[in-house]
């Protein structure tokens, strides 16, 4: 009789559970479980995304920086085509990708954050703005911008000691006086003669650079993506889906706009990355006319100095390869987040 009576006990308990559980499920409201699978898909999705698009363009990346903090008394890299045939002459096949391991490393946590604090962002400032505006309000370009800003503040801060020790990994040569055998040994070597601070030389430029540059990417993308479904011109959409070449124009026009505006940052950050660095390769030092390294002591500094002796043009040196390779990363990153979270079964619209 006992049993009968934990048995009758035992299944009541689950008759509740399921009926809390349908209830949940009619409200819209996800279980843990869930939520924490569809964190991870996310950061899986955006850490995917920053790999493959990374890695599709290493060979421009590497010659952007070398483009931005050459000896302007030894100019050995002078153009996008003749920079990539220096490299493959001097360097072989491998020369074109150096420095591409420690970037994905870096890349692929900054890329997961990134995404998905976008995400997050977006749907605290949505939450906000229907509070004050109404349920029915979505979410303007305007804060798509600020999301996007906090979600790349927060991402390039946790991953910059990364992208500090990436930019002396990608600059060195065989020729170099000193080498960092790897990420592990650049970051200890860095700490051990420069001290902790060292690991974040240019942090600031980079803080006020990514304002515009990621909060623009994520601004522009997504409301050309709305425009294109709310208007549907030139037959672009069916079925109010976007195809994945309309999806890519997107993000080449995202990426255009947010890389222009941020890029003197961009130079003056690769530069403050490099001062301190008392064994740096000649293409850092000098060996032409001047052949003392270049000291800042601040970012107002390293504007000055490099508009000084090397005039206003020299805060755009890269731009070329970088907008050769911007357009193509930013347009692969947006396209394989999506459709690898398509795959995994999340969904990505947050501004419904």
């Amino acid at each position: 009789m006992a049993s009968e009576d934990v048995k009758s006990e035992l299944a009541v308990s689950k008759f509740v559970n399921f009926a809390g559980e349908a209830k949940l499920a009619r409200e819209g409201v996800k279980a843990p479980s869930y939520a924490v699978l569809s964190i991870c898909k996310s950061l899986v999705a955006g850490g995917v995304a920053g790999g493959v698009s990374r890695t599709a363009v290493a060979p421009l990346e590497r010659l952007k920086i070398l483009l931005q903090v050459q000896n302007p008394h030894n100019i050995k890299y002078n153009g996008t085509i003749q920079g990539l045939k220096y490299i493959w002459r001097t360097e072989g096949f491998r020369g074109l990708f150096k420095g591409n391991g420690t970037n994905c490393a870096r890349i692929v946590p900054n890329s997961a954050v990134k995404f998905f604090s976008y995400e997050q962002a977006s749907k605290g400032i949505l939450r906000l703005y229907q509070q004050q505006t109404g349920n029915d309000a979505q979410l303007t370009p305007l804060l798509r911008l600020g999301a996007g800003a906090c979600a790349g503040i927060i991402a390039m801060s946790a991953t910059y000691p990364m992208d500090m020790v990436r930019g002396r990994l990608t600059v060195q040569t065989e020729n170099s006086p000193y080498q960092y055998r790897g990420i592990i040994h650049a970051l200890s070597t860095v700490l051990r003669e420069e001290g902790p601070r060292a690991l974040y030389k240019g942090w600031l430029p980079s803080v006020i650079g990514v304002v515009p540059y990621v909060g623009l990417n994520f601004a522009v993308y997504e409301s050309l993506k709305d425009w294109l479904v709310k208007t549907r011109p030139f037959g672009l959409v069916e079925d109010a889906e976007l195809s994945v070449t309309t999806r890519l124009a997107c993000g080449a026009a995202a990426g255009t706009v947010g890389q222009t505006v941020a890029y003197p940052l961009d130079v003056i950050r690769r530069r403050m990355q490099m001062v301190g660095w008392s064994n740096a390769a000649s293409i850092v030092t000098g060996d032409g006319r001047s052949k003392a390294p270049l000291e800042y002591t601040g970012m107002i500094d390293a504007f000055r100095k490099t508009v000084r002796y090397e005039g206003f043009g020299a805060l755009y040196k890269g731009l070329v390869p970088n907008s050769v390779k911007v357009v193509p990363s930013i347009a692969i990153a947006f396209v394989t987040y999506e459709m690898v979270k398509d795959i995994l079964g999340v969904e990505i619209r947050i501004s419904d």
